[in-house]
């Protein structure tokens, strides 16, 4: 696992930059989140989830939704 992410790092990284735009796309702080949805095949692979919790400084991830059924769930 350990070279797996490291090997992978740069991807990782790379899948924080559309949250990243999301935030500022809104003009909101990351403070202002309340919850925090996993959606997407990446956010399964626990070194994304691990970044996506210290960016949102330490804020519980919401992973009582299907990251595949997620989109659909906002849809309906």
């Amino acid at each position: 696992r350990a070279r797996f992410e490291e090997m992978n790092m740069d991807l990782f990284r790379k899948c924080m930059e559309p949250v990243e735009k999301c935030l500022r796309d809104a003009k909101m702080d990351k403070s202002t989140v309340h919850d925090v949805v996993l959606v997407g095949g990446s956010t399964r692979i626990p070194k994304v989830q691990q970044l996506l919790q210290d960016f949102f400084n330490g804020k519980e991830l919401c992973k009582s939704i299907n990251p595949d059924e997620a989109v659909a769930y906002g849809a309906a």
